[in-house]
């Protein structure tokens, strides 16, 4: 389809090309965007009928909307504006530098360019910022046969109607009823005997988190946002909680790898970019490395004098690090969910100490039996090097399992303290742990 439509438009069929466009999904030609010249994706974008065109501009990347506004007439902007959904005209000023910004407010009435602007002043992580303003408004003293009138007058430029809200004169909000119930009640009743006061709603300055949980724990797909005084100001919608989830678990992601988070593509990111995300924590990471080889350094006498000793080093280490690693990635993930909250870190702390035992006893058993038998290495050196195993497993777990905790508390991302910080820390408990035993058990 992709390669018909480009030869269409390369022979100058625009109107068989038309064709066929319309017919495609605007996600698919959204795509076909991106893997064409500028200067054919300029052509296909006027030739698109204006509804699949400004369905299609929501899709693309932002420096594509850049560029189709820097192109295209003042006509045509106000064209697209007109017809894309208002929470999706919010998320495009976002990302556009204030040029692109001044023109597009330049054509808009006054009114628009108030709420636009009220809307860019949500913090970037609140209700108000993801919002959007086309929904359906009942009043509880319609009957049923009115809202649904209503309904039909009025839904055909919502984003959804799947459920409608009822508010009063001064736009409080009273209730909220789906389009099902709506439809299959009598049509004489009156809006408020069928409507639902039991709402779950969120305010314009609620952070994403309590969105996401509230969606998740009770299956919606819109949900109202209020005002300090409970006036209805906009709905947010399932597909922007998606999107924000996919956005969060993708900076999660880049934190527990410690790469400074970027909402840019890979491939879409120059080297530079990548490396700047990249080397600040490498750095941290790096610096914070050399407390480990001040320990080494410190005990250089003892693996003098026992050379095998240092063999066992990079296994203490790696063991201890993935054992935290472990534990840290289930919390952070419980905290996300909101399965786990800071308050139960002392149930954590005691589940996380019983699993510990239980692998640290089994992995220095193993150990044991593989370097004594098999490797026949010293019988108190292997039991120095099986202890020392035993209780960084148990120290890598517990670190691990309530560090997330502990940055949770204090507000800040429980990511950070995932694989590579946590490594840090417990190899340089570990190897303390080694020479402190190897010092007692060998008397060295």
């Amino acid at each position: 389809m992709n390669e018909k439509v480009l030869n269409l438009i390369g022979q100058g069929q625009y109107a068989q090309a038309r064709k066929e466009l319309i017919d495609m999904n605007v996600v698919d030609i959204a795509q076909l965007f991106e893997e064409m010249d500028r200067d054919v994706l300029l052509i296909i974008f006027r030739i698109l009928p204006k509804e699949i065109a400004a369905g299609v501009f929501t899709y693309i990347p932002p420096e594509l909307q850049e560029f189709l506004v820097e192109s295209i007439t003042d006509k045509e902007i106000i064209s697209i504006w007109d017809k894309i959904f208002f929470d999706d005209a919010i998320d495009f000023l976002e990302e556009m530098p204030s040029n692109i910004v001044k023109r597009v407010l330049k054509n808009t009435d006054h009114e628009t360019r108030k709420l636009i602007n009220q809307f860019l002043n949500y913090p970037e992580d609140s209700a108000g910022s993801i919002m959007t303003i086309e929904f359906v408004d009942l009043k509880k003293e319609m009957t049923v046969a009115k809202a649904i009138q209503h309904v039909r007058e009025t839904g055909v430029d919502k984003e959804t109607i799947d459920n409608c809200y009822v508010i009063d004169n001064n736009r409080v909000l009273e209730g909220v009823i789906s389009i099902r119930k709506l439809i299959l009640s009598d049509s004489e009743l009156p809006v408020k005997d069928i409507m639902q006061t039991d709402i779950k709603y969120v305010n314009t300055l609620d952070d994403h988190e309590k969105m996401i949980t509230l969606f998740k724990k009770y299956d919606l797909l819109t949900m109202p946002v209020v005002d300090n005084e409970h006036r209805l100001v906009g709905i947010v919608t399932i597909d922007d909680i998606v999107d924000i989830i996919d956005q969060e678990n993708t900076e999660d992601f880049q934190k527990m790898a410690a790469i400074q988070p970027s909402e840019k593509e890979y491939l879409k990111t120059n080297v530079f970019t990548l490396a700047k995300h990249r080397i600040l924590w490498l750095l941290v990471l790096m610096i914070s490395a050399t407390f480990t080889g001040n320990i080494i350094r410190r005990f250089n006498d003892v693996l003098s004098s026992v050379v095998i000793l240092a063999s066992f080093i990079p296994m203490l280490m790696d063991t201890g690090g993935n054992s935290g690693s472990q534990s840290a990635t289930l919390i952070i993930r419980g905290l996300a969910l909101g399965e786990i909250k800071p308050k139960d870190f002392l149930k954590v702390l005691w589940k996380e100490f019983r699993v510990s035992i239980l692998v640290g006893v089994v992995l220095a058993t193993v150990n044991f039996l593989r370097i004594y038998f098999l490797e026949k290495v010293d019988l108190m050196i292997s039991i120095t090097v099986c202890l020392t195993l035993f209780f960084t497993v148990v120290l890598a777990k517990l670190v691990g399992g309530l560090l997330p905790i502990a940055a949770k508390k204090v507000n800040v991302d429980p990511a950070i303290m995932a694989s590579p910080l946590i490594t840090t820390i417990v190899d340089a408990v570990a190897l303390l742990i080694y020479f402190e035993f190897t010092t007692i058990f060998l008397g060295l």
